[in-house]
């Protein structure tokens, strides 16, 4: 028995998926463990900035995750120039990532200027809750010059396989930002009493923390003579160009999702307080336990990027399989406490505020159970869609998100909501609905096998044979 085990960890690669997944589900989950944390705080601040947060986190999360996306999507490119063995493409196609973070962060910052409050009017929350949202909104865009430059950075390692150094940075920048949320949220250790504006402030510090850890590692005159960090600095219109055509389509799949569920929250926000806040308080929940199929989804799309960078398919897709029956095991444990100890997650939300905590609980506690069925199907859809995104075939699932965010999920809710009056409940199925339509359409494309003859480098030029002087 002990020797089949150890013959199907070493055939299925589960030891070389761990390698490159484990560091990014770690550095993903601390991220989110920030988030978490900050809402806990927040929670226990008041209702109103619960209810505040999550709507204008997630509706400011939708450009920082566009953008970020994009320029994220360097790793792809790296990976299988890692792959085919061109170190010095490297470096060129860090810096067309920089440049597009550096434009990035002037939008950003118009949008927090020109957007914020008639997003929020528009979402029609209590003026109280929209008050907070406002600030959370705008504090947030301003400073995600810095959260995009970071993900453009840790390109840099991830597209070749060494995510370590990004795990580490990650958690430091984790250290840095709970206490100073706890200080500037409550108003701690000498530190103003912020409120909201606390816990945005403590992000954007930590994201500032993330970029210049980043950058110390990165460059350095060892990685210039290897890879080209200093010397392709360079404009480069070919390739930026070619990191547009793969890399927005895979962005806006990611942002068309993350929009699907900020029109939901802003839906279910006019059900009323109480289901708003359940809502954003199992969202938080949620976030923090899907963020290892985020992290696998990562690095299934650099394996299979070196792997078809090395024109080795096979290989991809063992990766893929692999991925799958880890994702698994993961989300039936947590399926478990979802459904069998709910107070045990919703507790630290719920602390101190006791008028509230019994509705809220109560509404919470079901919401998780659909949850649990939920991260089953969204777990397998990330692993699938990453390996897609390794390959460079991304315009399907954009397509197929454009598609099925409004017809599966935005459309049936606002009907529901504005019409039938229906339970907070029956909104979260439709949820439901919309993921397993996803895994669906993901998986059936990953069948269909185009994807193993795709690349996002160009295609290596063979040279033609020499003729000898007699031929």
């Amino acid at each position: 028995m002990t020797v089949f085990l150890k013959t199907m960890w070493r055939k299925n690669h589960y030891r070389e998926v761990l390698r490159i997944c484990l560091p990014l589900v770690l550095s993903l989950s601390a991220t989110t463990l920030m988030e978490f944390t900050d809402r806990i705080f927040l929670a226990n601040y008041s209702i109103d900035a619960i209810s505040a947060a999550l709507p204008a986190g997630i509706t400011s999360y939708l450009p920082i995750a566009f953008f970020g996306g994009v320029g994220g999507y360097a790793g792809v490119f790296i990976a299988q120039y890692t792959g085919r063995g061109d170190g010095q493409k490297i470096g060129n196609v860090l810096w067309q990532g920089i440049h597009f973070s550096l434009a990035s962060g002037f939008v950003l910052w118009l949008l927090a200027i020109f957007a914020t409050k008639p997003l929020f009017a528009l979402a029609g929350h209590p003026p109280e809750v929209r008050v907070l949202e406002e600030i959370y909104f705008s504090i947030l865009c301003k400073g995600a010059v810095l959260h995009v430059a970071m993900i453009t950075l840790s390109t840099f390692f991830t597209g070749r396989g060494i995510t370590r150094p990004v795990m580490v940075i990650t958690l430091l920048g984790v250290f840095v930002n709970i206490p100073l949320d706890y200080a500037l949220i409550f108003g701690h250790w000498g530190l103003p009493e912020l409120g909201i504006r606390g816990a945005a402030l403590a992000t954007v510090t930590a994201w500032g923390v993330n970029v210049v850890c980043l950058a110390a590692l990165i460059f350095t005159r060892a990685n210039n003579r290897r890879f080209g960090v200093f010397s392709h600095f360079r404009f480069d219109r070919e390739i930026f160009l070619r990191l547009m055509r793969f890399g927005i389509p895979g962005s806006l799949q990611f942002t068309m999702d993350i929009l699907a569920f900020t029109l939901f929250i802003l839906l279910v926000g006019r059900i009323g307080k109480v289901e708003l806040a359940a809502t954003n308080i199992v969202l938080s929940i949620n976030a923090l336990a899907f963020m290892p199929s985020m992290g696998v989804s990562q690095g299934v799309s650099v394996l299979v990027g070196q792997a078809l960078g090395r024109r080795n398919p096979k290989r991809a897709g063992e990766y893929v399989g692999s991925s799958c029956h880890l994702l698994l095991l993961y989300i039936l444990a947590i399926d478990l406490v979802f459904i069998f100890a709910p107070d045990l997650v919703l507790s630290p939300f719920l602390a101190s505020n006791p008028d509230d905590a019994a509705a809220v609980s109560a509404i919470a506690g079901n919401l998780l159970h659909i949850v649990a069925a939920y991260l089953f199907f969204d777990a397998l859809y990330m692993a699938y869609s990453g390996a897609l995104r390794g390959a460079g075939d991304t315009r399907f699932m954009m397509l197929a998100l454009a598609v099925a965010s409004p017809l599966c999920l935005v459309i049936p809710v606002y009907i529901g909501v504005q019409y039938l009056q229906i339970t907070i409940a029956t909104a979260w199925l439709w949820v439901l609905f919309f993921v397993t339509v996803l895994f669906v359409l993901a998986a059936s494309r990953f069948r269909h096998g185009a994807w193993k003859k795709m690349l996002v480098i160009e295609d290596e030029k063979v040279e033609p044979p020499h003729l000898s002087a007699g031929g």
